[in-house]
């Protein structure tokens, strides 16, 4: 008999953790009412250290309110439970102690049955770790995950939570920037958007705010012009970026319809950026995961600085959308996403199947409870798409090489 199950959020934001919490309440409340729930605070820190929250009655009849909200009401943190040195470091565990072990021992302490976790791919990497310690340990647990990044780059799952509604929220967040380019003449606005290895995040926006450009009323003949708020270039980790003959074309632009607007990957030119800083002798700042530090390195700044004076700016403005997206409620397409999802990772668990709930691309885009060992991330973003190829040559750009 399920007695207890744990919930925990982990990595960064993205438009569904609160929802998926809420979600999973409820399902357990309309499946299996008597069984406790906890959600431990700040993911798999709360794990480590035993900090959690209960699951009331009253949290368990406003369930709903959560749907209604981004964030993560019960926190996230970016913990590895495999990088030891560093959980020392933070005085989450003891010299000499496995943190596999400590989780492990802390779920049996609290009388967990049952832990969903909902995070990206390192989320689910750790929660393979863990799933894989607990079964070769002989601890009866059963691990379903739920994926979320704004990415959406979890091999092998079609379509991840929260992903839809962060392009749309960059796709709004760009309307406003862009409006910002008659403040000055000839000015260049890059819009940076989050998505360390793969551009679909990116290329996903572009196509939301030019399908809102396409429908939308102007008036050129007082300077309203649907040239001056379109886009100019698409940038994404996945291609070859010529920045010379980028530079030329967008020299161009610049002298015909007196401003340039660039959707940019904060992952776009990253190789790039780090053997400059190499080759500087500079430290390149990385987190616990080993993944570069974006905001610190800067990459919007770094294709400000090389643009600007080759297309001859007059003003430069980079404009990051990255938490005003991650940080959103989740739309109506992702609570319908979620809603499969939660109801599925109940039933999967109470059937003690573990795994991640998606739609797996490699079984006809079926959802299930994908096996953990088969979870990866960085999956990068198909730029041989037919409806990406065609937004780069409406707008005038080359569709460039893949990147090997």
């Amino acid at each position: 008999m399920i007695k207890k199950v744990a919930i925990l959020t982990a990595g960064g934001f993205a438009p569904c953790l609160s929802s998926a919490v809420g979600g999973l309440i409820q399902k357990y409340t309309e499946v299996s009412p008597d069984t406790e729930i906890i959600a431990y605070k700040h993911g798999y820190q709360g794990l480590l250290t035993g900090d959690y929250f209960t699951v009331t009655d009253a949290v368990r009849r406003g369930a709903a309110v959560l749907h209604q909200f981004g964030g993560s009401p019960i926190g996230n943190s970016r913990v590895k439970l495999t990088n030891t040195a560093d959980l020392v470091k933070r005085g989450l565990v003891t010299e000499g102690e496995d943190p596999l072990h400590v989780a492990a021992e802390r779920l049996v302490a609290d009388g967990v049955d049952i832990l969903h976790t909902i995070g990206g791919d390192d989320t689910n990497t750790t929660a393979a770790d863990l799933a894989a310690y607990l079964a070769e340990h002989d601890y009866k647990l059963t691990v379903v995950g739920l994926p979320k990044t704004i990415d959406n780059d979890i091999i092998p799952i079609r379509q991840s939570l929260g992903a839809d509604t962060a392009a749309q929220m960059a796709a709004d967040f760009a309307r406003n920037v862009f409006a910002e380019h008659n403040s000055a003449s000839r000015q260049l606005i890059i819009h940076e958007v989050m998505g360390r290895h793969c551009g679909w995040l990116t290329a996903a926006a572009a196509r939301k705010y030019r399908d809102w450009v396409k429908q939308a009323e102007w008036l050129p003949e007082i300077g309203l012009s649907q040239q001056a708020w379109d886009i100019h270039a698409v940038f994404v980790p996945e291609t070859e970026i010529d920045l010379d003959a980028e530079a030329l074309r967008l020299e161009a632009v610049m002298n015909s319809v007196g401003n340039v607007n660039i959707f940019l990957s904060e992952g776009a030119g990253v190789e790039t950026i780090v053997e400059e800083m190499e080759e500087r002798g500079e430290e390149v700042p990385r987190d616990a995961f080993g993944h570069v530090q974006l905001d610190k390195i800067n990459p919007g700044a770094w294709f400000a600085r090389h643009f600007s004076s080759m297309i001859h700016a007059d003003k430069v403005m980079v404009q990051k959308s990255g938490y005003f997206s991650r940080s959103a409620a989740a739309n109506d397409y992702d609570l319908a996403l979620i809603k499969s999802m939660t109801d599925m990772a109940v039933d999967c668990a109470l059937n003690g199947v573990s795994g991640v709930i998606g739609q797996d691309e490699d079984d006809h885009d079926t959802l299930k409870a994908i096996a953990f060992d088969r979870i990866a991330g960085a999956k990068p973003f198909d730029v041989t798409q037919p409806w990406f190829q065609e937004m780069l040559e409406e707008i005038g750009q080359p569709v460039p090489l893949e990147v090997d």
